[in-house]
């Protein structure tokens, strides 16, 4: 899990909660912003495609976002690629 230098993530009560939960902890660098700016770009992309539902169940909700992040997204959504042109996320990967 990704976090910010704020309290609530510093404290022992929820560094003890990661670990029990079998978590790891990362923290972006103090006065940095840009290591979340991936993260909140794709959050931002996934709620403007699936919305804020709410869901009957959590595997619904998993389903959900599987579906959008494997079907559509990956193998689906065009990406300009500088050296390949329009590919997807998916055959991004197969030239890394």
């Amino acid at each position: 899990m990704h976090t910010d230098r704020g309290s609530e993530y510093t404290s022992d009560e929820f560094r003890t909660e990661m670990r029990q939960l079998g978590m790891r902890q990362s923290m972006g660098r103090v006065g940095s912003c840009y290591d979340n700016a991936a993260a909140e770009s794709w959050f931002a992309l996934l709620r403007s495609e699936i919305g804020t539902s709410v869901w009957a169940t959590q595997a619904e909700a998993r389903a959900d976002v599987f579906r959008f992040t494997e079907v559509e997204y990956n193998r689906s959504r065009l990406r300009r690629h500088p050296e390949f042109g329009y590919i997807t996320p998916l055959e991004t990967r197969a030239w890394l």
